[in-house]
């Protein structure tokens, strides 16, 4: 208060529900993590309601499903046909109370669509939408302001566009997926040779330093936000693994060089059925030590850290309450229901107060923006309110500026500070 003399202070519970009700709407949002693109990437930006219906959370669930359709059954239709299918079983023949059934219901009705009239009304409303206009769109009504994409520099269809003029939005922020480095090494060893790094089947000190160079070479190119990848649940470190060498000797000196973050996304259990490709991964509780012996042995790199299983978010906390070059970030996947964004979230501000980016979309559909930011919303309004009303009791004088300046932190604020945009 004695730096805002004319704030003054919330009188009630009642008073704080209302600004942060305000405060929430009006603040726009960075998406740290999704895997949708500009209009530059053509086919790579996934968008409109088939797309939208036949994400690969749909395609599990509608695979189990007392009527519907086997692994084999579903690939062998077309994407129309497979969001019929969809339709039909999730959302006609029974009600679709599945956090990813809401979200499309959530989307539709957001885009004015009466979710009542069927999936070919729905598919009406995009028959003149272009993509530039539904970009527009989409982030107004999810009031996101930017995202961070996932860009693999071995993806076939994206190359050719960094190799001409890259991303022309500046509301879509690169970042640097390097699984293909990382976890599929052995497939991709071959591709680094064709372009001319001079990389070997067993990572030896040349090959480090080609990949070092490919690395960084592809964050002179992309300029993105952090390198990143998806590690499994069996991820260890140190380790005497390919993965852990080349994070040891490619990935952590290129990070400290460049002054590139590293984020990691650890607890997938890769092709749990395999049947089911995309939708078929699982999740495993990883092994917290990886993360706290990387970050206590370099204490000059910055760690994103996100973790799939629920089991590791109490672990990941306390180690960011010892090491500040860690920021957990999101509910990944998962854990990205309402009920586990909650916990996870009331448990983060407990240990780590505001130094925490409490949610990220994890979009694949550019349509999806819109209902994983108001249904996070909703949550996080839940908690904070509580959490404000906690502090309200003990007599401290809270105001809505500095509850405007802490939802800027928690949607924006940490993450551009974090990786210096």
């Amino acid at each position: 208060m004695d730096g805002c003399p004319d704030c003054r202070p919330l009188a009630s519970r009642n008073e704080l529900e209302q600004v942060l009700t305000d405060v929430l709407d009006r603040t726009p949002i960075l998406d740290l993590h999704t895997h949708v693109y500009s209009a530059d990437f053509g086919d790579l930006l996934l968008w409109g309601v088939d797309e939208l219906i036949t994400y690969h959370y749909l395609i599990a669930e509608v695979c189990r499903a007392p009527h519907g359709p086997t692994p084999e059954q579903f690939y062998a239709m077309d994407k129309s046909r497979q969001a019929e299918c969809i339709w039909q079983n999730l959302f006609v023949d029974g009600s679709p109370v599945s956090e990813a059934c809401r979200g499309v219901l959530t989307t539709l009705s957001a885009l004015g669509i009466d979710v009542n009239d069927g999936l070919g009304a729905a598919r009406d409303y995009f028959i003149d939408v272009t993509v530039e206009q539904h970009i527009d769109r989409v982030l107004q009504l999810a009031n996101v302001e930017a995202v961070v994409m996932t860009n693999d520099p071995f993806d076939a269809l994206e190359r050719p566009v960094w190799e001409a003029d890259g991303c022309t939005d500046p509301r879509f922020i690169p970042a640097l997926r390097i699984d293909g480095v990382l976890v599929f090494w052995e497939q991709n060893r071959p591709i680094l040779e064709s372009w001319g790094y001079e990389v070997s089947g067993q990572p030896d000190r040349r090959t480090f330093g080609e990949v070092r160079r490919f690395l960084s070479d592809q964050v002179r190119c992309m300029k993105p936000a952090y390198m990143a990848v998806s590690l499994p649940d069996t991820f260890a470190y140190p380790a005497q693994t390919p993965t852990a060498a080349l994070i040891e000797n490619c990935v952590l000196p290129v990070a400290r060089e460049t002054g590139t973050p590293f984020a990691m996304m650890i607890g997938v259990k890769r092709q749990l059925n395999p049947a089911l490709k995309l939708a078929g991964d699982g999740v495993g509780k990883a092994d917290i030590r990886a993360v706290e012996t990387m970050c206590a042995t370099n204490p000059d790199v910055r760690f994103l850290v996100t973790m799939l299983s629920r089991e590791n978010q109490h672990e990941l906390c306390v180690a960011a309450r010892k090491l500040p070059n860690l920021m957990p970030f999101g509910c990944w996947w998962f854990l990205n229901d309402p009920s586990l964004i909650e916990e996870i979230t009331r448990m983060r501000l407990e240990l780590l107060g505001l130094s925490m980016v409490p949610q990220h979309s994890d979009a694949r559909i550019l349509d999806q923006l819109i209902y994983k930011w108001r249904h996070s919303r909703v949550v996080l309004h839940k908690v904070l309110t509580d959490k404000y009303d906690d502090l309200m009791a003990t007599g401290w004088a809270l105001t809505e500026e500095a509850v405007e300046a802490d939802v800027t932190r928690l949607l924006s604020g940490n993450f551009r500070e974090f990786v210096g945009l």
